[in-house]
């Protein structure tokens, strides 16, 4: 298999033998619905395919890139085919492979940024770089610009550094480089600054993310040799998650398909939840406009979630203005059409406390009866919604895992290691040398490292040139000239020693020549030791010389890792924010936090208004439609927010949703019953009125909150009721009950005994982890 990274395999010096792949039967073809097979061979001119939820996109686009090989159409190096992350291409090359073979190894296929940093080593020079451009992660970008505003004496606390990084990402994002920028005076002093920023770059011989595309773009349009051979090239173009593009990929695709036309576009308008990073739905809705020709096919077979979700889903998603409109149904033969059809279960509870009980007992309802963790997940607006679900399921020992935290290559010390290699491949990269001068310790301050800056500055040359500079005329001394000295003569040494060993052996041979690992062993805490695992892994992962033959393979992998490349395969529930929930799916679904403020969240309202309404109502569509049997919608009444305590109104969302499809799991009838204009129960004021939500609005001042009044109104054969839930919250409390002396047990620390309480807070002995102080809830009596 090739490296998906490096996209694809040249085209073979010899004549490829288009017989080798000329097949009689095509048998795959007849596992495809009518729509999906109208797809996959319709290949002549532009084509939308509209692909809903669980409609087999991802199949549909195999299959077709199948079809144009299998009949010949195109070689595979005529071929382009784009995604949005590394593992949807590595998912779709080996899906290919089993079709057609190895011939599918040959396809350029990748994400916009893969493609980009394969055209733009090509053609580097067209731009004023060299072929050996190293791209910076957001970290060294960062830094970079803080540089920058320090060199000008800009205040970084009002102009933030991260605030200008974003500014420019999206800029670049549009197309637009730093003279096409508006001339307020706060865009101009930023728009300074990007000019600076992108002449730095270039002297580094660096680029960031945006330049890759942008750089490439700008390639393409100027130089018409080279624009001719990519739309030569590119015979057959299929593009998956279009509704995710923003303008610069929108206008590479625009460019690179004008000979052929033959540009195939996946996506659901649906499910555009990308605006904040760049994306416009736009693209997609234009689609028929930019090709007055283009064919639209409707994916709207689900195969994967029950009909009382996907109608339900439909009816929400049907409030939006901006879309074109598809319905989705469950597929005949489906396991969704054969599974059981529960009702989208709607739930209130009193405090976000409560919410997390009721999820945490759920959960163990159902892995009792068969439901394994992993195919159970939680899904929050907002990242600070995880606190409580955490809590909750330590203390009831619910393994559990968050998705989208601090990834692998984002770690301090991996982020170090990197840039000791980085330096190697790259001596001009003045970032990298910074970030690892005086790591570990080598006496060289901020003052010695601004001299270097300054000499580089002046001289128009690298850091590490200006210190190769100053150790030759004599202008460093003493402890300083001895540990840079060695550091320079580390690095000629590994540079030469790098295409004679291994990536991996080279890695760590870097880690103790330089006195990094040494460093950390020095130091004894469980942090260090973790660290050490780390960088022991990541030596492990170079190891794999097939996948990374050279130092340089695997630095271009780093560079181009997905953030939702997450390993989910551990038997665990999910913690997802729902931007990080797309594109999976799970038996049994809990969305919690649909309440007005936070879900549809105020501030995106306040900042986009009526289009920001309508892209919160596609995220609920998409977190409603990742459930394939089981969907739970929650929402309290009363909620801790940044640590004050906010009361809280459903979310609209809860009244559009169809009254056939949803069961009312617990009636707030003591609380909305007693407020005037309410006339009752909450359900009832769902299910006779469409207005539910403003009058909800209007009686707001009138809603009462009294916990002890609350009750769970539910299925028997679930075993919830009012009293039900009483008797296993005084269960918890009774549980909580530890008296001094009392034996208590810890899932991690075993057995110990209570030494002292503090509040909520416990100090125990272990008799095998010995003192540790912890809170109540995470412990239970012995």
């Amino acid at each position: 298999m090739s490296d998906i990274f490096d996209l694809a395999a040249e085209e073979p010096a010899a004549t490829y033998d288009n017989t080798a792949r000329l097949m009689p039967e095509l048998p795959w073809l007849n596992e495809l619905n009518p729509e999906q097979k109208q797809a996959v061979t319709t290949t002549e001119g532009p084509l939308l395919v509209l692909s809903g939820a669980g409609t087999g996109k991802t199949k549909v686009l195999t299959a077709r890139l199948a079809y144009i090989l299998a009949n010949m159409k195109a070689n595979p190096w005529n071929c382009l085919v784009v995604t949005f992350t590394n593992r949807a291409a590595r998912e779709m090359q080996n899906r290919a492979r089993n079709l057609i073979g190895n011939i599918a190894d040959s396809v350029w296929m990748g994400t916009f940024h893969g493609i980009a940093v394969k055209i733009l080593r090509r053609h580097a020079e067209l731009v004023g770089l060299k072929s050996n451009f190293t791209i910076l992660g957001e970290d060294d970008q960062r830094r970079l610009i803080k540089q920058l505003l320090e060199a000008d004496g800009i205040d970084d606390k009002k102009y933030p550094p991260q605030s200008i990084l974003d500014k420019i990402q999206l800029w670049k994002d549009k197309g637009l480089t730093a003279d096409k920028i508006d001339d307020s005076f706060r865009a101009n002093v930023v728009t300074e600054v990007y000019k600076k920023y992108q002449a730095r770059l270039l002297e580094l011989n660096c680029v960031d993310f945006g330049d890759l595309l942008l750089y490439t773009l700008n390639i393409l349009m100027s130089d018409a040799g080279v624009l001719d051979d990519y739309q030569t090239r590119f015979k057959y173009i299929m593009v998956d998650e279009y509704q995710d593009t923003n303008v610069t990929q929108y206008l590479f695709l625009r460019l690179i398909c004008q000979k052929y036309r033959n540009l195939c576009c996946v996506g659901d308008d649906d499910q555009s939840i990308y605006s904040w990073r760049g994306a416009e739905i736009e693209n997609i809705l234009r689609f028929e406009k930019d090709f007055p020709d283009a064919k639209v096919i409707r994916l709207e077979r689900n195969y994967r979630s029950t009909a009382n979700i996907l109608t339900a889903a439909s009816a929400l998603i049907r409030h939006n203005r901006d879309r074109l409109g598809k319905t989705l149904k469950v597929a005949e033969n489906s396991p969704a059409a054969r599974g059981d059809n529960s009702k989208i279960k709607v739930v209130s509870t009193y405090s976000g406390s409560e919410e997390a009980a009721y999820v945490a007992d759920e959960i163990e309802n159902l892995h009792r009866n068969g439901t394994g963790y992993s195919q159970m997940a939680v899904l929050v607006r907002t990242a600070a919604q995880t606190r409580e679900f955490e809590e909750k399921f330590i203390a009831e020992a619910i393994p559990y895992q968050v998705i989208g935290g601090p990834k692998f290559y984002e770690r301090a010390e991996i982020r170090d290691a990197l840039a000791y290699l980085r330096v190697i491949l790259q001596p001009a990269d003045d970032l990298a040398l910074e970030r690892i001068i005086n790591k570990p310790a080598r006496g060289i301050g901020a003052k010695t490292i601004e001299k270097f800056e300054n000499e580089a500055r002046v001289n128009h040359i690298s850091m590490f040139m200006a210190i190769e500079k100053m150790l030759k005329e004599g202008a460093l001394s003493g402890k300083v000239k001895t540990n840079v000295s060695e550091l320079i003569n580390n690095f000629y040494q590994w540079r030469q020693t790098m295409n004679a060993v291994s990536p991996d052996d080279l890695a760590a041979q870097v880690l103790e020549d330089s006195g990094y690992m040494e460093m950390l062993k020095m130091d004894k805490s469980a942090e260090a030791e973790g660290r050490i695992e780390n960088l022991k892994e990541l030596i492990n992962v170079m190891s794999d010389t097939e996948q990374y033959p050279t130092l340089s393979d695997f630095m271009e992998h780093v560079s181009l890792v997905m953030d939702n490349d997450n390993n989910i395969d551990t038997d665990k529930v999910m913690l997802i924010t729902l931007h990080s929930a797309k594109g999976l799916e799970f038996d049994a679904v809990f969305l919690p936090g649909w309440e007005e403020g936070l879900f549809p969240h105020q501030r995106a309202l306040d900042e986009g208004g009526g289009s920001a309404l309508e892209e919160e109502r596609r995220l609920a569509y998409v977190a409603m439609t990742r459930a394939k049997q089981k969907l739970y919608i929650l929402t309290a009444l009363n909620r801790r927010i940044y640590g004050q305590w906010q009361n809280n109104l459903p979310s609209r969302f809860i009244n559009e949703l169809p009254p056939a499809n949803i069961e009312i799991c617990n009636m707030a009838a003591t609380y909305f019953g007693a407020a005037g204009n309410y006339g009752g129960s909450w359900a009832e004021q769902h299910r006779s009125s469409s207005n539910w939500y403003n009058r909800s609005r209007q009686t707001e001042e009138n809603v009462i909150r009294d916990s002890d009044r609350f009750s769970y109104v539910r299925d028997e054969d679930d075993g919830w009721s009012g009293s039900v839930w009483r008797a296993k919250q005084k269960a918890r409390n009774a549980a909580s009950a530890t008296p001094v002396g009392s034996r208590v047990f810890h899932e991690t620390f075993g057995y110990g005994k209570v030494l002292k309480i503090e509040g909520n807070k416990l100090e125990i002995w272990f008799d095998q982890a010995g003192h540790k102080k912890l809170l109540k809830d995470y412990v239970r009596k012995a």
